[in-house]
């Protein structure tokens, strides 16, 4: 039994050992001589193939991914054309598979394949493609060349005043920029850091140099109102333009696009020179056909003769310290500060029934006679106020003219308290506010100057203009806001040490003139800018035009912009194109360098005149009017056109410029202003 069991252990092992022999035996035999063995050779031969059809595929598939990716590079703009050629696969890569035999057959009967091109080369870290040899050089100078390109494109940005100022800011916090700054922005596109203004306050414009031109577009009576309103009108104006502004511009204040855009105010350095050339600037007025007076503008003023102001150049009063002149209020503070004055188009309007204190003026010097005025008002049956008194003091503080007037309306409140009229006092009154305007013009001098505490509500109360104005609400300010006005009675206390309106029977009209008359004297006896604490500590303030001279006197912009050799070219509707070249050589009928200025009879002329001259000058003014009338009810046509207007200027404009269209606004409403650098296109 034992003898069995060891003869079957012993066969089984037998046979484990000479099965594994045999294996090794073949599997040895395989290793060294497998290449002769028939089957093992095709077996191999197919994992070959299979590997070589893998790599194809996947080669397939990176061209694939390639030509994808260069379609998207190509539709946004980043890739040419002969580029895309280079990477489009030879082939389609076939959904089927091949079978092994005709792929070998296919490859001999195919001619080379060429090298790959280099964007379908080796793969970088990134998963882009990587170019050697010529084309990497070559892309590198392309490279090279675009960024340099960009470098020196304009730009244009706006700063935190600018944004401010834009229309995407909700209306209660937008805070609108003015014309003057857009005035800025232009001059400095033509002349750059000769400019005597920098619109640094409210935008930046980098490589100002590299522009071809400056194209501004302005159309009159389009508010920002009409605008918002209906924007889908202007599709290509809101679509194109990325920057739009709310601007106050001259509309609102009764004042005239034209003017405030050609003149600009003389700066600190330009005045000293001036000094030096003629003495004064009343006398630089008078001889130079560049510089403008901003009030004798408005006024019927004559010129003095030569040896007039001559033989009292540099001279001041024997009481002064200073000129009095220095104390008038300039044209722009009058219309900031809403004094009537005789624009045209206002006269028949807003100040119909308004007239002139003098019918002519003379020449304002230090030696003028100044005269305190103040007017006393009631409320009449038309809700409005109406003279019911005026005072008038001369410089001895003498009161020659004191008188009660009845109101051309029923009075329905007396307004004791304040103007200390009554019934009692009314009750035998005959003089009517004619008799009264008729008398001042005899009395006044032909170069009066009028003063008094917020002078222009008299002047409105008496329904007259004057140019000459000093208001001691603007010369006296203790508060240090120049918006923020200080009364007279607390005037009179801190600088007089007087107590006025102080009675229970209100404001006295003698009292209150004697006191502006003594407030005047009293500065004309210490320094310019004693009592007033915007101005006193002015050289601690940080102020935006360092060199700022007087806004009185101004030069003209377009004067200004040519004086680099640029040329200007302004065309206008009927005689918006005269205003301009009233402000460019003073109504003398001479031809200044580079400047030139035309009308046309519509809009649309004016535009296609406009657009065929854009390339021959650096500064391009094309000047729209719309009618306020044609804005009204069913107005959609009319903004087409003038979004048509904007498209055709747009499309003409060449090169890298600045472009800007202005709607100049209405009474009631604000401007808005629209900026795009158009860049030249590679």
């Amino acid at each position: 039994m034992i003898r069995d069991l060891l003869k079957i252990i012993i066969n089984v092992c037998l046979t484990f050992f000479i099965g594994n022999l045999n294996f090794f035996v073949v599997f040895s035999y395989w290793l060294f001589f497998g290449e002769s063995m028939t089957g093992t050779n095709i077996k191999r031969k197919v994992r070959l193939e299979n590997k070589k059809k893998k790599m194809a595929a996947l080669l397939d598939i990176a061209k694939l991914n390639e030509y994808d990716r260069a379609q998207k590079m190509k539709n946004a703009g980043k890739l040419e054309q002969t580029q895309l050629a280079t990477l489009k696969p030879e082939t389609e890569p076939s959904p089927k598979r091949i079978k092994t035999e005709e792929s070998q057959n296919n490859q001999n009967q195919e001619e080379p394949v060429p090298e790959p091109p280099p964007l379908i080369g080796d793969f970088g870290p990134s998963g882009k493609p990587k170019l050697v040899g010529q084309e990497l050089t070559d892309l590198k100078k392309m490279l090279r060349e675009k960024t340099q390109y960009l470098r020196n494109l304009p730009q244009f940005r706006l700063r935190e005043l600018g944004d401010n100022a834009s229309l995407n800011v909700s209306i209660n916090d937008r805070i609108p920029i003015f014309l003057s700054d857009l005035q800025h922005l232009i001059l400095y596109s033509q002349i750059g850091v000769h400019s005597p203004y920098s619109p640094a306050r409210w935008c930046a414009l980098d490589k100002y140099s590299r522009l071809v031109n400056t194209n501004v577009l302005i159309v009159e009576n389009i508010s920002v109102y009409n605008f918002m309103s209906n924007e889908c009108m202007f599709p290509f104006l809101s679509s194109t333009f990325e920057h739009k502004l709310e601007m106050i511009t001259p509309a609102s204040y009764n004042s005239d696009i034209v003017k405030d855009l050609s003149m600009v105010p003389l700066t600190g350095t330009h005045m000293r020179k001036l000094l030096n050339n003629f003495g004064t600037l009343e006398t630089a007025v008078l001889k130079s056909d560049e510089i403008f007076d901003t009030v004798k503008n408005f006024f019927p003023i004559e010129q003095p003769e030569d040896d007039e102001t001559s033989g009292r150049n540099g001279e001041i009063h024997p009481n002064d310290k200073f000129p009095r002149t220095q104390l008038l209020l300039s044209g722009w503070q009058m219309v900031e500060e809403n004094f009537p004055l005789p624009i045209k188009g206002l006269m028949e309007r807003k100040y119909q029934g308004y007239t002139l204190t003098k019918e002519k003026y003379k020449s304002v010097t230090p030696f003028s006679p100044m005269v305190a005025i103040d007017c006393e008002m009631c409320r009449t049956s038309t809700g409005e106020l109406e003279l019911t008194r005026i005072s008038a003091v001369n410089e001895k503080q003498e009161v020659f003219y004191d008188t009660l007037v009845k109101p051309d309306n029923q009075i329905v409140d007396y307004l004791t308290k304040w103007s200390g009229i009554n019934k009692k006092m009314m009750k035998d009154v005959t003089k009517k506010l004619k008799d009264v305007q008729n008398d001042l013009k005899k009395l006044l001098p032909d170069d009066a100057i009028l003063i008094g505490q917020s002078l222009e509500n008299d002047l409105h109360a008496l329904k007259m203009m004057h140019p000459y104005i000093i208001d001691t609400s603007v010369i006296y300010n203790i508060t240090g806001d120049r918006s923020r006005k200080t009364k007279l009675q607390t005037l009179a206390r801190e600088f007089l040490q007087e107590k006025i309106q102080a009675g229970p029977a209100g404001h006295c009209s003698t009292e209150d003139s004697t006191a502006c008359m003594k407030l005047v004297q009293l500065r004309l006896t210490k320094q310019l800018y004693f009592g007033d604490a915007v101005m006193g500590g002015v050289q601690n303030e940080l102020r935006t035009y360092p060199e700022m001279g007087t806004s009185q006197y101004a030069t003209s912009m377009l004067r200004q912009a040519v004086k680099v050799d640029k040329t200007v070219n302004v065309v206008g509707l009927d005689d918006i194109g005269l205003k301009y070249k009233f402000y460019v050589d003073k109504g003398q009928d001479v031809s200044v360098k580079n400047v030139t200025c035309s009308s046309e009879k519509s809009n649309k002329e004016v535009v296609a005149k406009f657009c065929a001259s854009l390339g021959e000058h650096s500064l391009n003014i094309a000047h729209l009017r719309v009618a306020v009338s044609q804005l009204e009810g069913n107005n959609g046509r009319i903004l087409k056109n003038v979004d048509k207007w904007v498209k055709e200027v747009y499309e003409k404009t060449s090169g890298s410029s600045l472009v800007v269209v202005l709607f100049g606004g209405q009474t009631e409403g604000n401007g808005v202003c629209f900026l795009k650098v158009k860049k030249e296109v590679r």
